[in-house]
């Protein structure tokens, strides 16, 4: 079984206390990289007299060799780079900052918003937002085309108040507790070895599921009102205290009713289920995999079992799914250290691939950011800073063939994937023909002050756009979904104020508040309990729910009380 993250808890000294900058202050000038390593494999690259990454730029710009004469505006982005021959990435080596510019110039389909795990009923009734009642589609990739008007409206009072706190459960060992959704009338939460709804009035609970064994994983997605978890057969005991992950449920939400449970056998026989790391939704079908143990799919109504991912003489097997509006998935082929990874859109309903991507050899892990369009993220030449598990994003047509490919290797952005796991980016969004992604938390105004700003990259290109929202002094912004064609950001609050709720203006970037949270010292220390990094953050008419995604047996004493979930309400 794979060893759960770490608890939900903030960094040393609460979140948005302040801090020192970095040495030499955020942006100082760097010195320009040397030449490029050579490839230690062909890389993949259209056709030749497209300009390299990594190279020095002719003007300023974020995350680039500063020129002399002064930094740019801080998040400005680079202007086109000279023509340069075509470079692989570099041997190996996390301070090597040369990667492969690739730029295709076709438009691409529609793009599927899968960003900070969200979603959200609309204003309407209750039914789910986007075709297919699937996640919130954008209104296309045209950035010249009209905004699309979001659900979310300014609340009459923008001052929230606590709504309710629930306290955390008392457990002996690291549990996983991950899966939150918000619809109109119910906030439902998974807890120890249970899922509840809870309403929105008071927080009083509505409903309550029990499972045989803990909860191990769930999607976030949520189609004809039904969302997916993953759980154990049976709960831990002396002989047995690590019940593999092989169960998958069903839930309606509305309800609280378990739909359907079940399990797959593996592909290459065996009576043992198989088990699994992360499951996901894409319309009618439910998909669940692990990275070494493969994977299954069902129908969302009744749990017929659909397919089963096909063997063949290479070794390769599914490790991870990616549902939404598509349904994606990462294929690992070879054996160690050899691995080719491939990402690929499938037939929900035969699993059947209709377009692969290959990516570049050497690359262990690979994550899907979105399905339409297909964005896969991998961490090449081992390129990613600070831990976040992401030096590219791989823009893909519908073909197969890729597009766009865009770096996030400089350090400056605040874009994060797991180690291991598919579907399991944040800090980042895909809506109106751009991805959105926070810089880098960096000094503000104030020599103690820490802030960020929202940033975006055309998907067609790859390049970097003008768009700049600043998260405002001692802010730190996170960006949660998409809202049409605004984003709904968090901003995780300094130590003596509340956090706050914002949509930002699609094709303006401005900004609206929409929830501004209590700063009485009470207040604001439940609030910096929740960390955006490691907890769940559901925002929707008015009311904000943050929680944990595991919780652990304390250590020590505690001096503030502990919360599995903590919610706020605007009126």
């Amino acid at each position: 079984m794979s060893t759960p993250p770490p608890p939900s808890q903030p960094p040393s000294g609460g979140f948005g206390a302040p801090q020192d900058p970095p040495p030499g202050g955020f942006g100082a000038p760097t010195p320009p990289p040397g030449p490029p390593a050579p490839p230690s494999a062909p890389p993949q690259q259209p056709p030749a007299a497209q300009p390299a990454y990594g190279y020095p730029q002719p003007g300023p710009g974020y995350g680039y060799p500063q020129q002399p004469g002064g930094p740019a505006p801080f998040g400005a982005p680079a202007p086109p780079p000279a023509p340069a021959a075509a470079a692989g990435p570099p041997a190996g080596g996390n301070d090597k900052r040369t990667q492969l510019m690739i730029v295709g110039a076709a438009v691409l389909a529609i793009v599927l918003i899968v960003g900070g795990g969200l979603w959200y009923t609309s204003g309407d009734g209750g039914a789910e937002a986007g075709p297919d009642n699937g996640p919130s589609a954008s209104p296309g990739t045209d950035k010249n085309q009209a905004s699309a008007p979001g659900t979310e409206k300014v609340p009459s009072n923008t001052k929230s108040k606590s709504l309710y706190n629930h306290p955390l459960p008392t457990v002996t060992d690291i549990v996983s507790v991950t899966g939150s959704w918000l619809t109109d009338s119910t906030y439902v939460k998974s807890d120890v070895s249970k899922v509840v709804g809870y309403n929105l009035v008071d927080g009083g609970k509505k409903w309550e599921l029990a499972f045989p064994g803990e909860l191990c994983g769930a999607t976030h997605h949520v189609s004809e009102k039904k969302t997916a978890v993953l759980f154990k057969a049976t709960a831990a005991t002396p002989e047995n205290k690590y019940p593999q992950c092989t169960e998958v449920g069903v839930i309606d939400l509305e309800t609280g009713k378990l739909a359907w449970s079940g399990n797959a056998k593996s592909a290459t026989g065996g009576d043992k289920p198989v088990s699994f790391s992360e499951v996901t939704i894409s319309g009618k079908t439910v998909a669940a995999a692990g990275v070494s143990a493969g994977g299954a799919a069902w129908n969302l109504a009744d749990g017929k079992s659909l397919w089963l991912p096909k063997v063949d003489n290479e070794g390769c097997r599914d490790t991870g799914y990616a549902g939404g509006e598509a349904l994606g998935v990462i294929r690992k082929c070879g054996q160690s250290p050899n691995y080719t990874l491939h990402g690929q859109i499938l037939d929900p309903a035969t699993g059947a691939p209709t377009s692969s991507y290959k990516l570049s050899a050497g690359i262990d892990y690979a994550h899907i950011v979105s399905t339409k369009p297909l964005i896969v993220a991998a961490d090449v030449g081992d390129n990613a800073k600070g831990g976040k598990g992401v030096s590219d994003l791989f823009v893909v047509d519908p073909k197969g063939e890729l597009k766009a490919r865009i770096p996030l290797a400089s350090g400056n952005f605040a874009a994060k994937c797991g180690a291991t796991e598919v579907e399991k980016c944040t800090n980042m969004l895909v809506g109106n023909g751009k991805l959105y992604v926070p810089s880098q938390e960096h000094q503000g105004g104030s020599s103690s002050g820490r802030t960020n700003e929202l940033l975006s990259f055309d998907l067609e290109t790859g390049k970097q756009t003008t768009d700049r929202a600043d998260a405002g002094e001692r802010y730190i912004l996170h960006p949660l979904r998409m809202d049409g064609s605004n984003i709904i950001a968090y901003k995780n609050p300094p130590y003596d104020k509340g956090g706050q709720i914002v949509s930002i203006d699609g094709m303006t970037m401005k900004e609206t508040v929409l929830m501004e949270n209590p700063a009485d010292k009470a207040s604001q220390r439940i609030e910096t309990g929740f960390s955006p990094e490691y907890g769940e953050y559901r925002y929707h008419n008015g009311k904000l729910f943050m929680s944990r995604s595991n919780v652990s047996k304390p250590y020590g004493d505690k001096l503030d009380a502990e919360f599995l979930f903590a919610s706020f309400t605007a009126s």
